[in-house]
């Protein structure tokens, strides 16, 4: 199980956190060095490709020079995204290592990104409130 600690904190800012000790500062569009939720969630999606795009080229004997990329997505209605576009950037050694790359960001794009299958797939957020009075 994923799970994060999300909280206010002293300075009225908001903080995650997961298990292992790492934190991202949350805030709005105006706070200087955190990321609003929505860039949160285009990290996520950009983070999930390249981290296994990576590691899956190399095993396949190709290591890119440059591997970068951005993600976007424009506010469709004030609660809704549209579609999210991930661009790589990326330096190749070789021909053989551009088709190797594109093979597997594609699998990973429509297979084993989690982040971006959630998305894809309309994963569904519960919500549970703590009953009345309780803290």
């Amino acid at each position: 199980m994923a799970n994060v600690w999300v909280e206010r904190t002293e300075d009225g800012g908001f903080r995650a956190t997961n298990a292992r000790g790492a934190e991202v500062r949350i805030g709005g569009g105006d706070d200087e060095g955190a990321f609003t939720p929505v860039e949160l969630l285009l990290a996520a999606v950009g983070g999930c490709n390249i981290v296994t795009v990576e590691p899956l080229t190399a095993q396949r004997g190709h290591r890119l020079v440059r591997l970068a990329m951005t993600v976007e997505a424009q506010k469709v209605e004030s609660n809704r995204l549209g579609p999210v576009t991930v661009t790589y950037d990326v330096e190749l050694p070789s021909e053989a290592a551009g088709e190797v790359f594109r093979a597997v960001a594609g699998r990973v794009h429509e297979k084993y990104c989690t982040v971006s299958t959630s998305l894809q797939d309309g994963t569904e957020v519960r919500l549970e409130l703590p009953e009345s009075g309780a803290s």
